[in-house]
């Protein structure tokens, strides 16, 4: 079912009675799995060397700057898997270097056969070179038998994805574990003039809603006024953040308060969030910090509350990120909406894998006799240049690391972006996606005007200056379709989707996380 093999469960729909939601029982229909995009690009890591080195090198390898939010993927799972297949196919380009060398060696002795006139040499080197040949054909197709069989595995099998293959080094390991409730979020400095929410997919509006007068306390029942109860915007944001999977009605929204930091401001915060100025930055910080960077923002450091709602499945995943700027005597928030699209059909090579039988060895026979001569010849050039990759990258660490001890020089620690980001593509968004992300982004949307409303009711506020405010904010128009400065936004017979009210846009596997964050 695109994004990965569909389950039977149980169903229930709701029916209103009497102003009341009850639950009628109905058949069970096939969904999409939990952890469908997971286990997508877990086999993805068998089939593709290239996505198993990159992926491998970025959540488990030596490096200095911050990894991207995982978002709807178990990214232990996929370091794991991915390790797995870029090891596999490692193995095999070494033993066909040596087959390589082995042939050429043969072919020498069959050729000086030849010219000498010793027909037992010739003979003999013929015979070799064939045996080279009928070895590296047998490495091409094991290695690709066992690509295969993982990735359907992964992609099939029941269990948990990250039981499929060998553990990670613990420390990466622990280190992914950790970014499930990462609170704080480094990104490079070049994004700040266009998406600081490095990971989040693309942008779909940017906004500042209007202002809404909070200095005048509401009417008494009695006649006369209530005193205001004090509050700041950490008050309203942890509020907001406890209430709004009940309001908004989004089961497994995820809200958590997060201070986005540039990424050459990171060293600032000093061993709190960069314990060692030649490793990573931290993942989780004192919640002071992450307060003091919604009350007193520094620079290139600000917090915002992160809404997080991932679809059926993984496919889609809508965010919202909000900040609450609360200067007396007026409150507005800042709104930034964005979107990651289903992942690009490049990953689906798994779907159209034979399973078993005749099929699946006449494909892999094909494979094989095809691949046997281009892999047997390349060997030495793919050992090669993964092992100048990985001298570059060593000395390019050496190098940064160098002018920071030696030199002071400033790094940018920031993340450019995530797994999640990468592997997505709008060309693969289809018509429930579209709907049901635009339903979520107007859930929360009005999720945070109803919440808002009930906080400041709560602390006595007159609310007749954010009752003005909401029906402007209410006609914002959120359209699911990526940032409108770029080509996929374009739909519609060539038409943009309009925005009306204040604000005009200036503008993408696991299954969707349950938690829903408390206070910063």
């Amino acid at each position: 079912m695109g994004q990965g093999r569909a389950h039977a469960t149980g169903g229930k729909r709701a029916e209103p009675r009497g102003g009341r939601m009850t639950r009628r029982q109905v058949p069970a229909l096939p969904r999409y799995r939990n952890d469908a995009v997971t286990r997508r690009l877990c086999a993805a890591a068998h089939l593709d060397e290239r996505f198993a080195r990159q992926v491998g090198e970025e959540l488990s390898g030596d490096r200095m700057t911050a990894i991207g939010l995982p978002l709807g993927v178990n990214l232990v799972a996929l370091v794991r898997h991915a390790r797995m297949g870029a090891r596999r196919m490692e193995a095999r380009d070494r033993r066909l270097g040596w087959l390589f060398v082995g042939l050429w060696a043969a072919v020498v002795v069959a050729l000086y056969g030849s010219v000498d006139g010793s027909s037992v040499a010739a003979v003999a080197g013929g015979g070799a070179a064939l045996v080279v040949i009928a070895a590296a054909w047998w490495l091409v197709y094991a290695a690709e038998s066992q690509a295969r069989s993982a990735a359907q595995e992964v992609f099939r099998a029941g269990g948990k994805a990250e039981d499929l293959a060998p553990p990670a080094p613990p420390e990466a390991e622990a280190r992914l574990l950790e970014m499930k409730k990462t609170n704080v979020v480094p990104y490079t400095a070049s994004a700040e003039r266009t998406n600081p929410f490095v990971g989040s997919g693309d942008k779909i509006k940017e906004v500042v809603w209007q202002p809404i007068d909070v200095s005048r306390p509401a009417e008494a029942p009695g006649g006369g006024k209530l005193a205001i109860k004090p509050f700041d915007a950490v008050d309203l944001h942890t509020y907001v953040a406890k209430e709004m999977a009940n309001i908004a009605g989004l089961e497994g929204l995820r809200a958590r308060n997060r201070l986005y930091v540039m990424g050459n401001h990171v060293q600032h915060l000093g061993p709190d969030l960069l314990p060692d100025p030649l490793g990573r930055p931290r993942v989780q910080i004192p919640k002071q910090l992450v307060r003091a960077g919604l009350l007193n923002p520094g620079a290139g450091m600000r917090t915002y509350l992160s809404l997080e709602r991932v679809g059926d499945g993984g496919r889609v995943i809508v965010s919202m990120h909000l900040r609450a700027r609360l200067q007396s005597p007026s409150l507005s928030w800042e709104v930034a909406a964005y979107g990651i699209p289903p992942v690009s059909a490049v990953y689906s090579v798994v779907d159209r894998l034979p399973i078993d039988g005749l099929e699946r060895w006449w494909s892999l026979l094909r494979f094989a006799t095809g691949q046997v001569w281009p892999a047997l010849r390349g060997a030495l050039g793919r050992n090669h240049r993964r092992g100048a990759a990985r001298n570059r990258r060593a000395r390019e660490l050496e190098k940064w690391r160098r002018e920071i001890t030696k030199r002071h020089a400033i790094h940018d620690y920031g993340a450019v972006d995530s797994v999640r980001e990468r592997v997505a593509s709008w060309n693969q968004l289809g018509h429930s996606d579209r709907m049901d992300s635009q339903d979520f982004l107007h859930r929360l949307q009005q999720g945070v005007l109803i919440a808002t409303e009930r906080f400041l009711k709560d602390h006595n506020v007159d609310t007749s200056s954010f009752d003005q405010a909401q029906q402007v904010i209410n006609t914002q128009t959120y359209n699911f379709s990526g940032d409108v400065t770029g080509p996929s936004n374009f739909g519609n017979n060539g038409q943009i989707a309009a925005s009306y009210g204040q604000g005009q846009p200036s503008g993408a596997p696991g299954g969707a996380a349950g938690h829903v964050g408390g206070g910063p």
